[in-house]
């Protein structure tokens, strides 16, 4: 067993609010050490704002749990300065196959079009990330920025007020209590702060179970996804296989619903799968076990007042599609600008809906693809399955019938149509980058686009003039002036300009677009800064 799993990296210190005659009060309060609630805090003190870290725990997750990580989350690593890290690390991958028994019905490349700096994926077990994030945290404690972990400090007892939260939390020895300004729980699908509130989190338990087993055993299979429904070594049933670094295996087998998950989960019949699997002769170590039920559930509203939900506290869906650390990571990058602002009194606090209305839609359009994802994988009737076997028939022989294959819908970056901070959209301009994307990236020069944007309002012009920077209501918008001239600049110029020779956009700190022009218009572009603060 990796002995990263014992060794503490944040252990308990008495702080000088335990010692205080009062309730200390702190601006942002965040619940879990996870990859959502570190990234959230790392993200607000790059921005100056002081936040705490409460966590029960003091070391990594158990188990390498969430190891797929997609491009969109990778490029937000990269704005909290740790990018590179993970993906040096990661195993990438573009490729899934997909087989019926042990025939390749078809493959797919999530990423077939160059002119990206990251990959489609990265495989990297939970306990790596959760190490790299907090390595960023200390980095930025030593560069003054202000930011605190507390390991073994856990939140018994949260009570919401209008201006404020309070929050008592034990700890080796004793209570204590503080305040703060804004609470964000990430503490986990089974979050104890949501059950504090008396909270719903409502949705759907699907009757089928699979098991997780992570091994370590070297193998030469390549870096790619790899599917199977009805392989010999799981008759009846569904297999799936990932490569993680060091030699790591991730196989996760589908069980059905009447099971002993204990008796699954003994160490010889995990083992006897695997042989079955992979040879009677292979030679693997086990390195963590888990038997799990598929669940797609979601809080009805992720913002209560001052207490702002985020990751699986908010959401659960189930792992095939790896929607979960993915998702969450994407509302701590929604919300984060958003609370800055408001705290900076730059922004009304209605603008803090907007993430309760961007994120709720993300999570379901999440779910619903979860949902049909597992219903694909384990039909619930016998027309259902007559259905699913047919399709994967088809889709050996016609390339019709293989978008209809669904072994899990694999994370993407929700696209907000819909967001009341979205401003004007321009004919002629490529879909891909209307307002309420994400921005996609390109090579610009000898850089990347993504690297050149984020973390503020900035102002993209394509072959077009613009003002150095503008000022709307204290909120600064820096220009990034750009343009398609050389053969570098022809995926540039297919995802921002497409029919057009020019074009502004209008980008948001968490760098999805806001509003995009064919030509600039000061009032214009004001006024999409307004309604992207949430002051139209």
């Amino acid at each position: 067993m990796p002995k990263i799993f014992e060794t503490p990296l944040y252990s308990y210190a008495r702080s000088p609010d335990q010692d205080a005659a009062a309730p200390v009060r702190h601006p942002v309060v965040v619940v879990g050490a996870g990859p959502v609630g570190l990234a959230a805090a790392i993200e607000l003190a790059q921005s100056d704002v002081p936040v705490l870290v409460l966590d029960d725990n003091d070391k990594v997750s158990w188990g390498s749990r969430a190891i797929c990580f997609a491009k969109r989350p990778l490029e937000i690593l990269d704005r909290l300065g740790c990018g590179n890290e993970f993906v040096d690390k990661g195993v990438q991958w573009n490729l899934g196959k997909v087989f019926v028994d042990v025939q390749n019905i078809y493959e797919f490349d999530l990423l077939p079009e160059g002119g990206h700096q990251r990959p489609a994926f990265i495989n990297l077990p939970q306990y790596y990330f959760e190490e790299y994030l907090i390595n960023r945290l200390r980095q930025l404690q030593k560069e003054g920025k202000p930011i605190e972990l507390r390991g073994n400090n856990k939140v018994v007892a949260v009570d919401p007020r209008e201006n404020e939260v309070g929050i008592t939390i034990e700890t080796p020895e004793g209570n204590y209590s503080i305040c703060s300004d804004w609470l964000i729980p990430c503490d986990g699908a089974n979050s104890p702060v949501r059950a504090m509130m008396d909270l719903e989190f409502v949705g759907q338990v699907f009757e089928d179970n699979f098991l997780i087993a992570d091994i370590v055993m070297k193998a030469d299979f390549p870096a790619e996804r790899r599917f199977w429904f009805n392989p010999p070594f799981n008759p009846g049933q569904s297999v799936l296989l990932h490569s993680q670094p060091d030699n790591v295996w991730r196989v996760d087998f589908q069980l059905g619903w009447d099971i002993d998950k204990e008796e699954e989960a003994r160490e010889e019949n995990v083992s006897r799968r695997l042989k079955s699997m992979f040879g009677e002769d292979a030679k693997f170590e086990l390195e963590w076990v888990s038997v799990y039920t598929f669940q797609c559930r979601r809080m009805q509203d992720f913002r209560h007042n001052r207490v702002l939900f985020a990751g699986d506290a908010a959401h659960q869906v189930s792992p095939f599609g790896a929607r979960g650390a993915n998702s969450g990571l994407q509302d701590s990058d929604n919300l984060i600008w958003k609370l800055k602002l408001v705290m900076e009194g730059k922004a009304p606090e209605s603008l803090l809906d907007s993430y309760n209305d961007e994120r709720v839609f993300a999570a379901e359009e999440n779910i619903l693809n979860s949902t049909r994802s597992t219903d694909f994988i384990t039909p619930k009737s016998e027309i259902s399955k007559i259905f699913r076997d047919a399709v994967l028939k088809l889709a050996s022989s016609y390339e019709f019938a293989r978008p209809l294959v669904n072994t899990g819908r694999l994370s993407v970056p929700a696209t907000y149509d819909a967001s009341p901070l979205n401003g004007p959209d321009a004919d002629g301009l490529p879909g891909r980058t209307r307002p309420g994307a994400s921005a996609s990236d390109a090579p610009v020069g000898d850089d990347w686009l993504l690297q050149k944007l984020g973390s503020r309002f900035q102002l993209l012009t394509i072959n077009t003039d613009g003002p150095k920077s503008l000022n709307v209501n204290g909120i600064p918008v820096e220009r990034l002036p750009l343009s398609c001239g050389d053969g570098r600049s022809e995926e540039l110029k297919a995802r921002y300009l497409g029919e057009r020779d020019c074009a502004v956009y209008l980008m948001r700190p968490d760098q999805h677009i806001a509003a995009r022009w064919i030509s600039y218009d000061e009032q214009a572009v004001r006024d999409a800064v307004n309604r992207a603060v949430g002051k139209i």
